[in-house]
């Protein structure tokens, strides 16, 4: 029954969202062009807004639960490690950590064909790698890294690689982090638990799941510098990260 009822209101979510996307596209364009980077920043946080709002239509809630948000600082650049559930990962982590300019390691697909999205994989700062192309890939990532670093932004990895489709974990692959944490030195590495997010897509894209509560648990953040074996360090994010999976 809950199935057959999430028909109609996933197609008004969709609706929704595609006019979300559709107008927010020249609004970003404008804010780049004319303004700069700081505006299209700004554009780009309230569309994460807004997406998040219009997730209400399906009865889904947020809440991100941050305890070190003090030792969280703005003065050196953040690497967040994060579990992948769906692409409602997304919209929150570059919300709630909006001061810290979110940017992702994406496929190469998602830059082009999707309005708002597809223009900010490309011009906000992320970086596009072909997972086919190794070298690319890594090469990619090490400059993306050496931006980071530069700019004191705010890079999430998903070391799963991929999305988990049952909430069920899978295991953290490590060339990305090293990549990463060979070209942001200074990073402050904090760990990101999500929980629920999978269930917008229990069924699929469509229809999509109703009623959830997406969770996000930031766990205690580590100097990088301050650690001397990054394999054990590796480790430890993976165990910190899926224990707290529910």
């Amino acid at each position: 029954m809950a199935k057959l009822i999430s028909y109609p209101i996933s197609a008004i979510y969709y609706l929704v969202f595609g006019l979300t996307l559709v107008i927010f596209h020249p609004i970003q364009w404008i804010a780049l062009r004319v303004f700069g980077y700081g505006a299209h920043k700004i554009t780009v946080d309230w569309l994460q807004f807004w997406i998040m709002a219009g997730t209400a239509i399906l009865g889904t809630r947020y809440s991100f639960k941050n305890p070190y948000k003090d030792k969280i600082g703005t003065d050196r650049p953040l690497i967040l490690v994060c579990n992948h559930q769906s692409l409602y990962d997304i919209p929150p982590l570059i919300w709630f950590f909006r001061k810290h300019h979110v940017k992702f390691i994406s496929k190469k697909s998602l830059g082009k064909g999707i309005p708002s999205v597809s223009f900010n994989l490309r011009h906000g700062g992320s970086v596009l790698i072909d997972r086919k192309n190794a070298a690319q890939a890594v090469a990619a990532i090490a400059q993306f890294g050496e931006y980071i670093e530069t700019n004191k932004r705010a890079a999430v990895i998903f070391p799963e690689g991929t999305r988990s489709r049952n909430g069920q974990p899978k295991p953290f692959q490590a060339k990305g982090l090293l990549t990463l944490f060979d070209t942001i030195p200074s990073a402050l590495i904090v760990p990101v638990t999500i929980n629920n997010s999978w269930k917008l897509w229990r069924y699929g894209s469509f229809p999509l799941g109703l009623g959830n509560k997406l969770s996000f648990l930031v766990h205690e953040p580590i100097v990088l510098e301050m650690v001397s074996d990054r394999q054990a360090l590796i480790a430890q994010l993976e165990k910190t990260v899926h224990h707290a999976l529910k």
